[in-house]
């Protein structure tokens, strides 16, 4: 009696299912992972507020002159021009949990288009563009 790997047809199987779980472990690694970390704005700059999300904190700046973009690649995290207010934040698995203070939360799952340069909250439902992506 033969086994199974002396037989050629079952040893020939075999080697076909190993090199198909390897092409289909192998696509899972070249999906992006996209993060929040960086400059964020509403699309359009319509409500003139940039967010940084930087190493666990989102910092909030407002913007009232004609040229927002401009001001907003001068500021940096934590600067004098962010608002007193910093907000902890996490993005793991795709969910955003920003601690809103008070016992409020704005928990969301995210997805990014354009490259990881258009975050989409769920959630509330709008989106934020990351500042000078070229992405509307």
């Amino acid at each position: 009696m033969e086994t199974i790997l002396e037989n050629p047809r079952m040893k020939n199987l075999i080697l076909i299912a190993v090199a198909m779980i390897g092409t289909l472990s192998s696509c899972d690694k070249n999906t992006p992972e996209y993060t929040m970390e960086g400059k964020w704005v509403y699309p359009n700059n319509s409500l003139n507020t940039m967010y940084i999300y930087e190493n666990g904190i989102r910092y909030t700046y407002y913007c009232v002159g004609p040229d927002c973009d401009s001001l907003y690649n001068t500021f940096q995290a934590g600067d004098t021009n962010a608002l007193p207010s910093q907000l902890n934040y996490t993005f793991v698995n795709d969910t955003l949990r920003v601690d809103l203070n008070f016992g409020n939360e704005l928990v969301t799952p995210i997805t990014f288009e354009c490259d990881g340069g258009k975050a989409n909250f769920i959630t509330p439902g709008y989106s934020l563009i990351r500042l000078n992506s070229g992405c509307n």
